[in-house]
C-alpha cells in the first residue's frame, strides 16, 4: 500500500514533468533557452528522489518509459546525439504516454492526476487500524466490544489533531469487519448479524452464558464473579477422547468448587434460570443451524444447563467411530425413550423403521434393574445390541465404517438430542417446524452438489444424511397439512435442481414420499425395485450414492 502511495504521489508526477519537458523540445522550433537548465534540475531531483523514496523500483527498469526519457535527457545534456535505437525508444515512450494519459496540462490529464493525488492522500490502512486499536485498548479482551460502531467511526477533529490523520477519514472495511466480529451482545443478535456463522462457533460462546447461570446460584457477589470465571476457565481446558465410557473430571468434582458449595443462595434450588437458558439456547441452535448436528461442546453445555434445571434430560454426545468400543452409556437409552414418547408412530419412526414401543420397554427394564440393584447400570448392552442389529453389523468384524453405522443408529433412535430439546426443554422455534425442514432440505441439496467430482465424497454424503435426519424430525412435528405442503415443495425443488443433484436426490425423495403415503422400506432399506431408498450416512459397503454412474 505504501509503495502504491509512493508511486501515485512521487513517481507519477515526476514522470509527467519529464514528459512535459520532452514535449517542449519536440516541436518544430528550438527549445526555450532555459530547457537545458530545467533538464539538469530534473536529473538532480531524480537523484534525490531515488535516494529518499525507495519502495518503488519500476523507475530503475531500463525498459520503462521514465528510464528512457531520463537516458535521452542525459545524452542530450552531455552534448551527444541520440543513438538510433534510443531515439526510436524515445518516440515510442512519448507517444504511448500521451496516448494513455493525455498531454500534461490538458483537462483529461489534470482530472486523472487530481483523482490519483486524492487517492494517494488518503491515510494508510495501518494508521487507521492503529487509531482503532487505541480506541478499544482499554476494553476487556475477554468480554468483547459493546459498541463496535463507535470504535470504527470516522476520524474526529480531536483525533486528527493528535494523529495527523485527516478529519472524517473512514476506517477500512477489513478493519471494521474485524472489530464488528468482536461484538458483545446477546447470542441471538450475534447469530442474526452473522458474527456466529456455525454451530461450532456458537458452542465456543455458550460457556459464558452457562457460567453466568451457574454463578447466580451463589449468594455472595464476589463469589459469583469468581465462580463464573472458574467455569469459563474450566471450559477452556483441552478435551480428550477416552475409552471404555470414561469421562474427564467434571467441574463439580473440583475440590475448590465443592468447598464453596455451602455458600449457595436461598434460591439455588430454583432451576428456572437454567430452564429458561436451556430453552433459549436450544431454540437458537435449532433455528440458526437446523441442518447441523449439535457439536459436542454445545451438547456439553446443554447437559450442564439441564442438570442445573433438574429436568432429567439426557444430552448425548457424538461418538468417535475410530475408538468406539461397541457400548453405550445408559443415558442413550433414556434419550431414546424420550424420543419414543414424542415420535412413536410418526413419519420419523416409520421412515427409519423404529419400534419405539420396544425401545420404551427396554428403557423401563433398565430403570427397574437399576432400582433393584441399588445403583444404575454403567452400560446399556440391550441398546447396543439393538443398534448393531439395526445397522446389520452384529456378525461383522471391527472396522471404523461398521462402528459408524452402529453410532448412526444410536443417533437415529435418540434423534441426537432433538427430541430431548423439544420434549424436555420445551423449545418452540419461532419460524415453525416446516420452515426448519425446508432449510434442512436446502442444506441437503447444497451438500449433494459437492459430491460430483469429489475424490472423497463420503464426509459430504454423511453430512447430507445427517441434515436429512434433522429434516425428518422437523417434518414429524408439523401438522398434517403443513407437512404435506412441505413435502410437495421439496419434490418440486428437487426436480428443479441440476441433473446430478436431481439424480442423487430422486431415490431419497421417492423413499420419503413412499413412507409419507403409508408405505415402508424392505429389510435392505429399498423399495420399488431400488427406485426408493432410505438415506443413511454410514455404510459398511459401498454407499448407494457412490454408484457406478457417479464419479468418485
Amino acid at each position: 500500500m505504501e509503495a502504491q502511495r509512493e508511486a501515485l504521489s512521487v513517481w507519477r508526477p515526476f514522470e509527467d514533468e519529464l514528459l512535459a519537458h520532452r514535449l517542449a523540445a519536440a516541436g518544430p522550433h528550438a527549445p526555450a533557452p532555459g530547457w537545458r537548465a530545467e533538464g539538469a534540475a530534473l536529473l538532480s531531483r531524480y537523484t534525490a528522489l531515488a535516494a529518499t523514496h525507495t519502495r518503488c523500483t519500476k523507475h530503475r527498469d531500463p525498459k520503462s518509459n521514465a528510464a528512457i526519457l531520463r537516458r535521452a535527457l542525459e545524452e542530450e545534456l552531455a552534448g551527444r546525439a541520440l543513438a538510433p535505437r534510443l531515439a526510436g525508444l524515445l518516440r515510442v515512450a512519448v507517444s504511448s504516454m500521451v496516448a494513455k494519459r493525455g498531454v500534461p496540462g490538458s483537462p483529461g490529464h489534470d482530472r486523472l492526476r487530481r483523482a490519483r493525488a486524492e487517492h494517494a492522500a488518503l491515510p494508510s490502512h495501518h494508521a487507521l487500524a492503529a487509531l482503532v486499536l487505541r480506541r478499544i485498548a482499554a476494553l476487556d479482551g475477554e468480554r468483547g466490544i459493546p459498541d463496535p460502531e463507535a470504535a470504527v467511526a470516522p476520524v474526529s477533529e480531536h483525533e486528527a489533531a493528535e494523529t495527523g490523520l485527516p478529519v472524517g477519514a473512514v476506517v477500512p472495511p477489513a478493519v471494521a469487519a474485524t472489530v464488528r466480529g468482536a461484538l458483545s451482545a446477546p447470542l441471538e443478535v450475534l447469530v442474526e448479524r452473522g458474527v456466529v456463522p456455525s454451530a461450532e462457533v456458537l458452542a465456543s460462546l455458550v460457556p459464558q452464558l452457562v457460567a453466568a447461570v451457574t454463578a447466580e446460584r451463589y449468594a455472595d457477589g464476589p463469589l459469583r464473579t469468581l465462580m463464573a470465571a472458574t467455569y469459563r476457565a474450566f471450559r477452556r481446558r483441552r478435551s480428550l477422547l477416552l475409552l471404555d465410557l470414561q469421562s474427564q473430571v467434571r467441574i463439580g468434582e473440583l475440590p475448590w468448587v465443592r468447598a464453596v458449595s455451602g455458600h449457595l443462595g436461598d434460591g439455588a434450588a430454583d432451576g428456572e434460570p437454567a430452564r429458561e437458558a436451556l430453552r433459549r439456547l436450544g431454540e437458537l441452535a435449532v433455528c440458526a443451524f437446523p441442518a447441523t448436528v449439535p457439536p459436542n461442546p454445545l451438547v456439553r453445555e446443554l447437559g450442564e444447563l439441564a442438570r442445573r434445571a433438574e429436568l432429567g434430560a439426557p444430552f448425548v454426545e457424538e461418538l468417535a467411530a475410530d475408538i468406539f468400543m461397541g457400548t453405550f452409556s445408559p443415558k442413550f437409552l433414556v434419550a431414546a425413550r424420550i424420543a419414543a414418547d414424542l415420535l412413536e408412530g410418526s413419519l420419523y419412526a416409520r421412515y427409519y423403521g423404529i419400534d419405539y414401543a420396544a425401545v420404551r420397554r427396554m428403557a423401563i427394564a433398565q430403570a427397574t434393574d437399576g432400582a433393584l440393584r441399588g445403583h444404575p447400570a454403567r452400560t446399556a448392552p440391550e441398546f447396543a445390541e439393538l443398534c448393531a442389529r439395526r445397522a446389520g453389523t452384529a456378525t461383522r468384524g471391527w472396522s471404523t465404517a461398521a462402528n459408524g453405522t452402529v453410532i448412526e443408529q444410536a443417533q437415529i433412535l435418540t434423534t441426537h438430542n432433538l427430541a430431548t430439546l423439544a420434549a424436555r426443554a420445551g423449545i418452540a422455534p419461532p419460524p415453525g417446524w416446516a420452515r426448519l425442514a425446508r432449510d434442512c432440505f436446502e442444506a441437503v441439496c447444497r451438500l449433494l452438489a459437492r459430491v460430483e467430482g469429489n475424490p472423497r465424497p463420503m464426509p459430504t454424503i454423511k453430512d447430507a444424511a445427517y441434515a436429512w435426519r434433522q429434516m425428518l424430525f422437523h417434518l414429524s412435528l408439523c401438522e398434517a397439512a403443513e407437512r404435506e405442503a412441505a413435502l410437495a415443495w421439496m419434490e418440486a425443488e428437487g426436480a428443479r435442481r441440476s441433473g446430478r443433484v436431481r439424480t442423487l436426490l430422486a431415490p431419497a425423495l421417492a423413499g420419503l414420499r413412499l413412507v409419507a403415503d403409508g408405505g415402508s422400506f424392505g429389510a435392505d432399506g429399498t423399495a420399488d425395485g431400488g427406485r426408493a431408498r432410505r438415506l443413511l450416512g454410514w455404510s459398511a459397503d459401498r454407499h448407494w450414492m457412490r454408484g457406478s454412474r457417479l464419479p468418485g
